[in-house]
């Protein structure tokens, strides 16, 4: 963006900000619904966790300390109400956050939105298979192509591990995709046609 201060201002104005907040969306809506989708699995969980992220992000506009970039502020918040979403479903269901991505991980070929191909699966299987902050990084990283430095700022950890918790990621999805069984069981078996 051109000159994102002049934007923010118009976003805390009065006058200027449902304007200013119709471009946002239409800037940051496809970006943020992907973030969303790569946390939550779902379609229609990530609608939702998008729809609360904007209502969020309008709320607190005037909060916005400009110490980081407006999207970097906003994909923070995205991805905190993704791990809120995440979280209310762990205490509703009584079972941990590795369980509930697996879950939705495991619902994702009857996700009518999934376009993806055998080996999209596999590499969603392997990440899957990442422990917790390493998900976190590789999808930041290589999904959002997010800096390093980005990724630092929002998970709120200092650069190098950010960097070593990428690279590790990386060396097991390259030494385990071929190898690992695509989650939905047996009726995997048969994916080829997909």
């Amino acid at each position: 963006m051109a000159n994102e201060s002049d934007f923010i201002d118009q976003l805390i104005s009065e006058t200027d900000r449902d304007k200013a907040f119709k471009k946002l969306l239409d800037l940051y809506q496809v970006r943020l619904y992907w973030h969303i989708r790569k946390l939550v699995i779902t379609h229609e969980n990530a609608d939702d966790v998008l729809q609360n992220t904007f209502i969020r992000v309008y709320k607190s506009l005037t909060n916005f300390s400009r110490q980081s970039s407006l999207y970097t502020w906003m994909y923070k918040i995205a991805y905190n109400e993704s791990i809120r979403f995440l979280e209310q479903n762990k205490n509703k269901h009584s079972i941990s956050i590795e369980d509930v991505n697996t879950k939705y991980l495991n619902s994702l070929l009857e996700d009518t939105f999934f376009e993806g191909d055998v080996m999209q699966l596999k590499l969603q299987t392997a990440v899957s298979e990442l422990n917790y902050k390493q998900r976190q990084v590789f999808n930041m990283k290589y999904y959002d192509d997010l800096k390093f430095r980005e990724i630092a700022t929002i998970l709120e950890m200092k650069e190098g591990t950010i960097k070593t918790l990428y690279y590790n990621a990386v060396r097991f999805i390259e030494d385990n995709i071929e190898i690992l069984p695509i989650k939905k069981g047996e009726s995997f078996q048969n994916t080829e046609n997909i």
